[in-house]
């Protein structure tokens, strides 16, 4: 990397910094061990007391199993019980198992409409004290992200939002912002 272009990213790192909640910089992140992958996240890992974002990249089952199985793996590596909020009750339990989180530490709150899935996750975040809080979505509308993220900083609690899709269709907002931090 170009010394000018590390002045830049450097420079950028010291502004959004600024501008990041003190709690935020305390919590710390959970780190994945792996340089190439801790070297390009913000603060050298996933944030404690922030929501992050995963999606598999397709309306497949395999798709959606693989992201939920890399928010599982992460969960597994938090203290506390998991809560995970979800639509339709498809995961497999010796799958979470061997991704490193057992069944006995998860929480499942089923519900029928995705706004509800939204309502369930903040209100997990709110309380603290758990590892994790994770959310099967179609779809994370900007404002719907940013009050997890903010029940996430206020808690410290690790918010992660698993988009998963049926149809390909349902996947149109993709891409588009929201407030997670990764």
């Amino acid at each position: 990397m170009s010394a000018v272009r590390e002045h830049v990213i450097s420079d950028l790192r010291a502004r959004i910094s600024s501008l990041e909640s003190p709690a935020v910089k305390k919590l710390g992140c959970l780190e994945f061990g792996v340089p190439e992958i801790d070297g390009v996240l913000p603060g050298g890992g996933l944030a404690y007391g922030a929501l992050h974002e995963f999606a598999g990249g397709g309306a497949g089952t395999v798709d959606g199993a693989a992201a939920a199985l890399f928010a599982a793996g992460i969960a597994a590596r938090t203290k506390g019980p998991i809560v995970w909020c979800l639509t339709r009750p498809d995961l497999f339990f010796p799958a979470l198992a061997q991704a490193g989180l057992h069944p006995d530490r998860v929480i499942f709150v089923e519900s029928d409409k995705e706004e509800d899935v939204l309502v369930n996750m903040e209100e997990g975040l709110a309380h603290g004290g758990l590892g994790a809080v994770v959310g099967e979505l179609v779809r994370l509308p900007m404002t719907a992200s940013r009050r997890l993220q903010l029940a996430a900083e206020r808690t410290g609690t690790l918010a992660l939002v698993v988009r998963r899709w049926r149809r390909q269709t349902e996947a149109n907002d993709f891409g588009q912002p929201t407030a997670s931090t990764t």
